[in-house]
């Protein structure tokens, strides 16, 4: 696209990056201690933490990847977001309620000191940390890819060399959301998530009418894609072109993983009044199914146009859903979606850099019982770093942002998931079985994909490797539970908390 072809969207994105350089300089003033920086001085109303916990969910993952995944895969990347019929629902009834009660009797701010609180074990907490470190850089890995896609489809930015290049895109994203996120923390994110919830519903709803209208209506898309050489009826089945191992994967880690991811964990701390989180699940679920809109609007509507001899084939299919908006949407509405697609990657990635800068500088310091003394200054520092490790890590990995997703969100839920899950709800369960499901999830994710990637113990055709993973940590953590003599009751508060 050239560069002035279409001003609004330009307008739009530079209207967008003002708000949220806004946003920080307004977060930095009312960020003046750890408790603020991290979980946003717990003084965040119910429309605010359900928007934040939704947008942190869905980012550069659902609005890039997804379109992608479905481009590559066929309707099997649908087996992802099905499952938000019910997570909000499992995610805030399981784990929201607890972890916002412990908030009350203790002084928690991250995931890890949960673990601490509830199993009172520096050992359980320090590899949960560990978890969650691997875990964010991966993530943040997913963002700063799909930001240095996005920045270049609007801008064009281009190397030393001239040449089209998402890095050097990737590298000008990354600057403006460590301002925002080394300034406010985790209250510039929440706002930021705020304006992004309210931007990407409208849009996504307008968005999946106009792909189905693009390309021609219901019919006319299924029968495009059916009768096409390069899709075919495969595409359109419910496994896609995948094997059946690999949708079933898919819907295991993104449902029963849904219970391990602390970027939606911890914003059920930040809640001013723990009494409306029944509201939640309608609240989260509802607008989860909103902007999942997007995801299969523009996932079916570019193979059907591809398939019409009306749009290019991708060579790289991350670019489905620009390439799409500015092509076919009307300019303002690409304008819009655009400035959401950018300010949910960017909110997203702020509250991963807040989670992850927590445990570098706050989880881990206490694990070793190294505490930090200046836990603000810290954590501002510690944004940086885990930015750069993020960015290396993006650039070496090198595959889809829905795969990049995909390793990310599993290595949460294989080292989180089931030790929380089960432990915030089962007294049963004593200290030995939460660190060595931590463990196993955490290790066998981590050496499964490894290994997978270079072919050195490949995996059954379609098996994830976070499935198994996942599968392994529940396994370890029953096993160890029942073998092991029943443990101490919880201290009072905390029995308190889980009775409750």
């Amino acid at each position: 696209m050239p560069i002035l072809s279409k001003p609004w969207i330009i307008v739009s994105a530079l209207i967008y990056l003002g708000v949220v350089f806004a946003i920080g300089v307004w977060a930095a003033r009312r960020t003046r201690n750890a408790r603020d920086f991290f979980i946003a001085g717990q003084k965040i109303g119910l429309l605010v933490t359900a928007l934040a916990t939704m947008t942190a969910s869905y980012s550069g993952f659902v609005f890039l990847g997804g379109p992608g995944l479905t481009y590559s895969l066929g309707t099997a990347s649908f087996f992802i977001c099905v499952s938000v019929s019910f997570t909000a629902g499992l995610l805030c009834w399981t784990v929201a309620k607890r972890l916002r009660l412990m908030s009350e009797v203790r002084d928690i701010y991250t995931v890890p000191d949960a673990f601490y609180h509830r199993f009172d074990s520096r050992l359980t907490s320090g590899l949960a940390a560990a978890g969650l470190l691997v875990g964010t850089i991966g993530y943040l890995g997913v963002q700063f890819r799909a930001l240095g896609v996005l920045i270049e489809a609007i801008f064009g930015t281009r190397d030393y060399f001239g040449q089209a290049s998402p890095w050097v895109a990737m590298a000008v994203g990354v600057s403006v959301i460590l301002f925002y996120s080394v300034a406010g923390g985790m209250i510039a994110g929440v706002y930021t998530d705020l304006f992004q919830g309210f931007l990407m519903m409208l849009a996504a709803m307008a968005v999946f009418v106009t792909a189905l209208s693009q390309a021609g209506g219901p019919a006319m898309l299924v029968e495009s894609i059916r009768t096409s050489r390069q899709f075919g009826p495969d595409f359109l089945n419910p496994l896609g072109t995948v094997p059946v191992m690999t949708g079933l994967g898919f819907f295991f880690v993104f449902s029963i993983g849904t219970l391990g991811q602390p970027h939606m964990l911890h914003k059920f701390y930040m809640l001013d009044d723990p009494r409306k989180l029944k509201w939640m699940p309608l609240m989260i679920g509802g607008s989860q199914t909103l902007c999942v809109l997007i995801w299969m609007g523009i996932g079916l509507a570019v193979p059907a146009l591809v398939a019409q001899g009306r749009m290019e084939a991708l060579t790289r299919p991350d670019d489905a859903a620009p390439a799409f908006l500015l092509q076919f949407a009307p300019e303002v509405l690409a304008g819009l979606v655009f400035a959401g697609i950018l300010a949910a990657i960017m909110s997203t990635a702020d509250s991963f850099l807040s989670i992850g800068s927590a445990a570098l500088v706050r989880d881990v310091p206490l694990a070793l019982r190294r505490p930090l003394k200046d836990e603000l200054r810290a954590g501002r520092l510690a944004v940086v770093f885990i930015a750069l490790a993020a960015a290396l890590f993006s650039y070496f990995y090198g595959d889809l942002i829905a795969l990049l997703g995909t390793f990310a969100f599993g290595t949460f839920a294989a080292a989180l998931g089931p030790a929380l899950a089960v432990g915030l709800n089962w007294k049963r369960v004593p200290a030995r079985a939460a660190t060595a499901s931590i463990l196993t999830g955490l290790v066998l994710n981590l050496g499964l994909e490894l290994a997978n990637r270079a072919q050195l113990l490949p995996l059954a055709p379609g098996v994830l490797p976070s499935a198994v993973a996942l599968a392994a940590s529940f396994t370890v953590l029953f096993a160890v539970t029942y073998l092991s003599p029943p443990p101490q009751p919880p201290r009072p508060d905390m029995e308190a908390v889980m009775d409750a």
